[in-house]
């Protein structure tokens, strides 16, 4: 048989003028085509072929794809140009080729173990992550789930849409946590009144409303940041609503300053914008300040003519 063997070599040496030890790569390569097709097919038909969901079916199509060329390489590699000699150095260098090739997903692996380890957010926390603000539904190995709100709806509310995140952006985004430890968010409601109005009574009017629709929740949020600073440096001085005065071009600002649940932000204002205006409604002296054009005459203005 090595006679036979020695035979085909020397006749296709004598032919091509190629050696017998580049006649034994060649061969070895085309085993490893053959090896690396045949498992492709098998596990095409058998695993991916299977699945149900187009898009997992893509992504493992793809994986199946990157590996075996990843393994394809190393391995002619080692047929050509005898690198690997050690078996140890062969398995240190196809780690590091798979590494490379999966440098996205051991990220994302990365990301979910300082998640469920540091536990940054967890489900049923709103979140923002970089541009991306919502409800955590869902934490999985490679990517989080939130259901997104605000963007083009106003007040925080949702929008429907299920947003996927990698888990890997923990490392290169900020991230923004509404509810951990302190489930409350200031949140403030400007109201511009004219130079004419009694700010002095509507700002009475204001302090009252916001006591009335509030107040309760200052001594809940108290509690709740008594708790959390336990684990955070959280400190608030005065929790109970404020309202501020200021003066701009076209009239008096009242701001009104007051804590509120953090998914209730819309509700809130609401209940308060409609006591603001029942309330206002049955004081003559009290106007909003809108875009106006005014002109003077100082007759009608009570001033002397000028000359």
């Amino acid at each position: 048989m090595e006679t036979l063997i020695t035979n085909i070599h020397e006749i296709v040496a004598s032919f091509v003028g190629i050696s017998e030890k580049v006649q034994l790569q060649i061969f070895n390569s085309l085993l490893v085509f053959l090896f690396i097709w045949i498992f492709r097919k098998i596990v095409n038909k058998l695993i991916i072929d299977k699945l149900e969901d187009y898009k997992e079916r893509y992504f493992w199509g793809k994986t199946l794809k990157t590996v075996t060329m990843v393994l394809t390489i190393l391995i002619l590699s080692r047929i050509w140009f005898g690198i690997f000699e050690s078996i140890g150095t062969f398995i240190g260098l196809l780690s590091a080729g798979l590494a490379i090739a999966f440098k996205d997903l051991l990220v994302n692996i990365g990301g979910w173990l300082f998640i469920t380890i540091r536990k940054p957010f967890k489900i049923g926390d709103r979140v923002q992550i970089g541009e991306v603000t919502g409800d955590v539904i869902d934490i999985r190995l490679f990517q989080s789930s939130v259901i997104e709100v605000g963007n083009w709806v106003d007040a925080d509310q949702s929008t429907g849409r299920i947003i996927h995140i990698p888990n890997g952006l923990v490392f290169t985004q900020w991230q923004a946590n509404y509810t951990e430890g302190f489930e409350y968010i200031w949140d403030e409601i400007p109201v511009l009144l004219t130079f004419e109005s009694d700010w002095k009574k509507a700002k009475e009017i204001l302090i009252k409303i916001i006591n009335d629709k509030t107040l309760s929740l200052s001594t809940e949020a108290e509690q709740q940041i008594k708790d959390a600073s336990k684990k955070f440096m959280i400190f608030y001085k005065t929790l109970t609503p404020i309202v501020y005065t200021t003066v701009k071009d076209s009239g008096v600002l009242l701001t009104m300053r007051y804590i509120c649940g953090v998914k209730k932000r819309r509700g809130t204002e609401e209940a308060i914008w409609e006591a603001i205006l029942e309330e206002f409604a049955n004081h003559k002296n009290i106007d909003f300040a809108y875009p106006t054009t005014r002109f003077y005459n100082n007759k009608t203005e009570g001033k002397e003519a000028s000359e």
